[in-house]
């Protein structure tokens, strides 16, 4: 971990999940989520997502491009402050075409509704407990034993933006 920024511990941290809570306030200002499959593997800063043009979440985009995205697993945490937009790039689409993908859009890449989220992220928050499940346990376990707070890595960052 030393030798890791903290934008590429975000990163190492975010590779390894596959689905994402994304966060948008909609027209009545309620703070609503929903499920998304995460397309890219690699973080830079954005996220790409693969959604139906006519999802609610879109709109909620058009009116106020604000979201939070959120992953977690069984040891790992991350939530992601930035702006969401739907934009028009049919290569794209087609890099993160993937079998999994037609079960929402069985009429390939090329169906109109098919729209393009990329999500820029301007903050992160993560929290890890390095080790998987055992080590988090023996953590656990450990903290209520000697009531020492819960052994986990925490930070928040700023990202750079081009």
């Amino acid at each position: 971990m030393a030798d890791k920024t903290p934008v590429q511990r975000v990163a190492e941290l975010i590779k390894d999940f596959r689905f994402a809570m994304f966060t948008t306030r909609n027209a009545e200002g309620r703070i609503v989520s929903h499920p998304l499959t995460v397309q890219e593997a690699e973080f830079d800063g954005d996220l790409w997502f693969l959604v139906s043009r006519g999802a609610t979440f879109v709109t909620d985009l058009a009116a106020d491009d604000r979201a939070g995205v959120s992953l977690s697993s069984n040891d790992s945490w991350v939530s992601l402050s930035g702006r969401g937009q739907l934009v028009e790039d049919r290569a794209k689409v087609e890099e993160l075409w993937n079998p999994a993908v037609e079960a929402w859009f069985p009429n390939g890449p090329d169906d109109p509704d098919v729209g393009l989220l990329k999500f820029s992220a301007e903050s992160a928050e993560y929290w890890d407990s390095p080790g998987g499940r055992l080590a988090s346990l023996f953590s656990f376990v450990k903290s209520k034993v000697t009531g020492e707070q819960y052994d986990a890595e925490n930070e928040t960052i700023e990202l750079p933006r081009d």
